[in-house]
C-alpha cells in the first residue's frame, strides 16, 4: 500500500504520518520524489481501508493498494518514478537510471593475471567503458573447468582499478566471501545461478553496496523480481537488474536467447534500473554488435560486454568476447549511433561540461 502526498506536503506531517503507521504494526518507507512525497506501507495491510486512511490528514492526495507480489520493486511503489542507482567510482558518481546517460561495463570473464586486467581495464576505458568487470570467483557448469583465481583475483581487480579509474563490478558466489568482495567491488554481482540463493540475497541486502542481480537462466519475469523483492526488503534499494539471456529450446546457434522484449515488460512493472549483457546472452562474439545495438534502441539503461585481449586463449568464455579493437569501434561507431539517436549516449570527457 502507498500514501501519495499532495505537493509541498510539509516534513513534519509526513513524520506524523509515519509514527501513527509504526503504531499500526507496518513499516513506513518514505520516498522523496521530484515532485511528490510517497510513503510506502510494508505489513498486514488487508484490512486498511484506503478512503478512510485519506481522511488521515488534508496533505494526503490518495492511497494505493499495490496488488503485485513485489512490493518495494513495484513501479506502483515509487508513484511511477525510477529510481536512480549512484555508484561512485574512483573519479566519479555514476549514475544507472532509465533517466541518465548509458552505462558501459566492460571486461574478461575471469581475471587471469595482472598484465591482462590492466590492459583490459585501461583499453576499455579508453573506448569509453565506465566499469571493468571481472570474475574472481567463477560458477561453472563443469568442478574441473577454471574456477577463477578467487582472494589473489581481488587484489588484481583492485590494481586494475587504481590504473584505470573504472568502478569494479564482480561477482560474490558465497555469503563467506562478501565482505572481503566488498572492500575491493563498487557493484556486487548476483549471478544467474544464485538468483534464488536467498541467502545470499539477504546478506548482500543487509549490505551497502550496490547489487547487480543477473536473471535465472531459467526464471520467469516474476520470480526474477521477487529475488530483487529480498534484496530491497533487507534494507539495499540499490539494485540493477540484468537480463543474460535464458535457456530455450534452440541452443545450436547462440549460447542463449536474449529477451529483449523483457526490457519493456521491466519499464511498466518496476523503478529499478536495467542491465543487458549480449555476451552471455548469445554466447558468440559475433553477434555482441547487433544485440548491444538493439538493445540500446529497446531503452537499456546499461551493458555488459565481454572483452578479452585474446579471446582465443581465454580460460573461460572465449569466444563470446570482443577484442578491445573490436569492441572500440562497436562504441565509437555503432553504439553512440543508436545512443546519439536515443539521446541517451554520454558526451566523451572533453566535450562534457
Amino acid at each position: 500500500m502507498i500514501v501519495v502526498m499532495k505537493v509541498g506536503a510539509p516534513d513534519e506531517e509526513v513524520a506524523r504520518l509515519n509514527q501513527e503507521f509504526q503504531s499500526w504494526g507496518l513499516t513506513p518507507e518514505t520516498i522523496v520524489g521530484k515532485h511528490k512525497t510517497v510513503i510506502g506501507l510494508v505489513g498486514d495491510t488487508i484490512d486498511l481501508d484506503a478512503l478512510q486512511m485519506q481522511d488521515m490528514s488534508p496533505w494526503i492526495e490518495q492511497v494505493l493498494r499495490v496488488e503485485k507480489p513485489f512490493k518495494r520493486v513495484s513501479r506502483e511503489y515509487r508513484h511511477g518514478e525510477p529510481s536512480e542507482v549512484m555508484v561512485p567510482t574512483p573519479n566519479d558518481v555514476i549514475p544507472f537510471s532509465e533517466q541518465a546517460p548509458i552505462v558501459v561495463v566492460a571486461g574478461p570473464c575471469s581475471v587471469e593475471n595482472e598484465a591482462m586486467i590492466i590492459e583490459t581495464a585501461q583499453r576499455v576505458k579508453a573506448s569509453g567503458a565506465q566499469f571493468l568487470r571481472g570474475g574472481a570467483y567463477k560458477p561453472r557448469t563443469s568442478p574441473y573447468a577454471f574456477q577463477g583465481h578467487g582472494e589473489s583475483a581481488l587484489e588484481l581487480l583492485a590494481a586494475a582499478r587504481a590504473a584505470s579509474g573504472l568502478g569494479i563490478i564482480t561477482e560474490v558466489m558465497d555469503t563467506a566471501d562478501l565482505d572481503r568482495i566488498a572492500e575491493v567491488a563498487d557493484v556486487l554481482q548476483v549471478g544467474a545461478r544464485n538468483m534464488q540463493n536467498f541467502s545470499l540475497l539477504k546478506k548482500v541486502g543487509a549490505q551497502d553496496k550496490p547489487v547487480l542481480l543477473k536473471r535465472g537462466m531459467s526464471a520467469t519475469i516474476d520470480e526474477w523480481l521477487m529475488a530483487a523483492e529480498y534484496i530491497l526488503a533487507a534494507g539495499n534499494p540499490n539494485v540493477i537488474l540484468c537480463e543474460r539471456g535464458i535457456r530455450t529450446f534452440d541452443r545450436q546457434y547462440a549460447r542463449n536467447t536474449l529477451d529483449l522484449a523483457v526490457i519493456p515488460v521491466l519499464r511498466s512493472l518496476t523503478h529499478l534500473p536495467i542491465m543487458i549483457d549480449p555476451s552471455h546472452g548469445t554466447g558468440k562474439a559475433e553477434y555482441v554488435p547487433a544485440m548491444a545495438m538493439a538493445a540500446i534502441a529497446a531503452g537499456t539503461d546499461a551493458l555488459m560486454i565481454e572483452v578479452h585481449p585474446n579471446p582465443a586463449k581465454a580460460l573461460s568464455d572465449g569466444p563470446q568476447s570482443l577484442t578491445p579493437e573490436r569492441f572500440d569501434r562497436l562504441m565509437q561507431a555503432e553504439l553512440s549511433l543508436i545512443g546519439q539517436a536515443t539521446g541517451r549516449w554520454p558526451k566523451p570527457a572533453a566535450m562534457a561540461l
